[in-house]
């Protein structure tokens, strides 16, 4: 995907919780992990606050995240680990998924991280276009 846009956001046609499920299944075929979720709606609901559906949801791919991390160089990417994607409703009713685009800003970053940065961008957006569709 080209685009200077450093957060894309595609509408779902599926509901959070079923987004959030075929996201995984989706990741899992390319082999992806998925080492965490993070449901925002239940965490701020436990503190008195009531929001939309949202969660986040963490892929990580270890042939990526190794290239990364295999040298002390490439390390200082780890903050940008793993890769997530948002799943939200708004109040429009619908239902979005919002990713990073990682390789937006790998500028400047050693060349391993570089490469395994654009290609784990390249492929989370394939794991998002393959679940909702291309819009």
């Amino acid at each position: 995907m080209k685009t200077k846009q450093l957060i894309i956001e595609k509408t779902s046609p599926f509901d959070v919780a079923i987004t959030v499920e075929k996201l995984i299944e989706a990741a899992s075929k390319k082999g992806w992990q998925n080492p965490a979720n993070h449901n925002f709606e239940q965490s701020l609901a436990k503190s008195g606050k009531v929001v939309r559906p949202i969660q986040v949801v963490e892929i990580c791919k270890p042939e990526y995240s190794g290239n990364m991390l295999e040298k002390s160089d490439e390390r200082i990417v780890s903050i940008m680990m793993p890769c997530r994607l948002s799943v939200y409703e708004k109040e429009d009713g619908k239902v979005y998924v919002a990713l990073l685009n990682m390789a937006e800003i790998s500028t400047g970053l050693p060349e391993a991280a570089i490469k395994a940065i654009d290609a784990a961008t390249a492929e989370s957006f394939e794991i998002v276009n393959s679940v909702i569709g291309v819009n």
